[in-house]
């Protein structure tokens, strides 16, 4: 016997019924479908259930089954007294929507920012959070700013900078640099970002009121010159940073860099916000120590979020800072949400303190060579003029400039009509773009795919 057959039957009868049927007319009972339609009593009680959560019948104890009341027609509601009441729409919100957007049917995707499910600890994860559902004291009230053990997990993997009581558990990095803006700013403030940067940074920043300010970056990360001059000359306490594999660039900040920005911000007497997104995804040689690891007198708020290199359903991230700030952001965190869950924190908990967590991270630095080395091949063979140089050591994407006089928004919708999704370089930029750039991520297809990719960009950038 087939059931999902059976089931489809159950719920086209059913329908059809209903359609024929006044509200609170009694239809068929489970008994009568089953010989009916020849299927199992749970096949036709799941027909019902998904009928009932459509609102097309309704259930009644020790009664049966009946039409739902269906709702009174009304007329086009009139929605447009919303647009004065809330006013401009928030800077960034198209943008962060396309980045997030699931790829169409057919499409290669050679854009987002999290890893294919093949590269995904499914299985661990999956393992990690059944055994964290059974355990009661998961479902209890935890600490407000996460479990201690966690924290101390987080605090560690900082570099010995921090310490468990210098951590709150978020529920994701976008989160935490949400809480970081606003607990550490206020409205007008100004806010020095990389320039390029990871737009949902500045998303959030605008979104706190802030004022983003761009300092110019190159392959080595920042430029400290410029970010001191950026410092004197708009009096910001706050600088976002990603020094290792930045996100659109892949660049890392050069280790002859970092005393220099270190020294930067501590003249300043600011706040330099450290997103080590990409802990975890370095494929050549060893990633450096995180800033905060060097940062005696607490300049360093630290951001490490686990979506990146484990999957996107794993929304759990800690950010750390010391002293005065670090109460504010552990403050800031418990108006937002009191906690994050407790099975999802101890599921967390279980994963990365298992030996197949560091046997994913293994697995996971090969698989993304394989697939960074795949993208560089089919860049080499079908537009050689657009692979980078150099070519990031860790991360998901590589940046690359295209040639003058092409519009990076126009290509990126010219590829969409070839069947492959890349992202434009434009919203990357906090002011004006020097250069038409696209994002390229090889962690979001398959390496067979690459070349089919590239072959589709190529004919974009023809009529881009």
């Amino acid at each position: 016997m087939n059931d999902g057959n059976a089931a489809a039957r159950v719920i086209q009868d059913l329908r059809r019924a209903a359609a024929r049927a006044g509200a609170g007319t009694r239809l068929p009972s489970v008994r009568e479908l089953t010989a009916r339609h020849q299927a199992s009593p749970v096949t036709v009680a799941e027909a019902i259930r998904r009928l009932v959560a459509e609102g097309v019948v309704e259930t009644r104890t020790g009664k049966g089954t009946f039409v739902a009341a269906r709702p009174a027609a009304a007329g086009v509601p009139d929605l447009s007294w919303q647009t004065v009441a809330l006013g401009p729409r928030p800077a960034g919100e198209s943008e962060m929507q396309a980045l997030l957007a699931l790829p169409p049917a057919g499409a290669i995707p050679l854009s987002g920012g999290y890893l294919d499910a093949d590269l995904q600890p499914v299985a661990a994860l999956g393992g990690a959070l059944a055994r964290a559902a059974r355990q009661p004291a998961s479902w209890r009230r935890g600490p407000v700013e996460g479990r201690e053990d966690l924290r101390d997990w987080f605090a560690r993997e900082a570099g010995g900078g921090l310490r468990a009581g210098d951590m709150v558990i978020c529920p994701g990095g976008q989160a935490a640099l949400s809480t970081a803006f606003r607990a550490l700013a206020a409205p007008g403030d100004t806010v020095l970002v990389e320039s390029p940067t990871y737009l949902g940074a500045m998303a959030a920043a605008r979104a706190c009121g802030l004022r983003v300010v761009p300092v110019p970056a190159d392959h080595e990360g920042v430029r400290p010159e410029h970010l001191a001059a950026a410092f004197a000359r708009t009096g910001a306490r706050l600088f976002y940073c990603q020094p290792l594999h930045a996100n659109p660039t892949g660049a890392t900040l050069a280790a002859s860099r970092r005393a220099d920005v270190a020294a930067a911000v501590h003249d300043a007497g600011a706040f330099l916000i450290e997103d080590d997104y990409a802990r975890d995804l370095t494929i050549d040689g060893e990633p450096p120590r995180p800033l905060v690891s060097d940062d005696p007198d607490g300049h360093v708020v630290y951001v490490r979020s686990l979506t990146k290199s484990a999957a996107p359903g794993l929304r759990v991230a800690a950010i750390g800072a010391r002293g005065p700030a670090g109460a504010r952001l552990r403050a800031a965190r418990l108006l937002d949400d009191f906690f994050v869950a407790g099975p999802l924190q101890q599921a967390t908990l279980e994963l990365v303190t298992a030996p197949a967590w560091a046997r994913h991270r293994r697995q996971l630095r090969t698989a993304l060579g394989t697939r960074r080395s795949a993208l560089l091949a089919a860049l080499h063979r079908h537009a050689p003029g657009l692979v980078p140089d150099p070519v990031p050591r860790g991360g998901l994407h590589v940046w690359v400039r295209l040639p003058d006089g092409l519009d990076d928004v126009a290509v990126t919708t010219a590829a969409a009509a070839e069947g492959v999704v890349v992202f434009p370089g434009r919203p990357w930029f906090a002011a004006e773009p020097p250069a038409p750039h696209l994002r390229l991520t090889y962690a979001a297809a398959p390496p067979a795919q690459m070349d089919e990719a590239l072959r589709r960009l190529a004919r974009a950038l023809g009529r881009g």
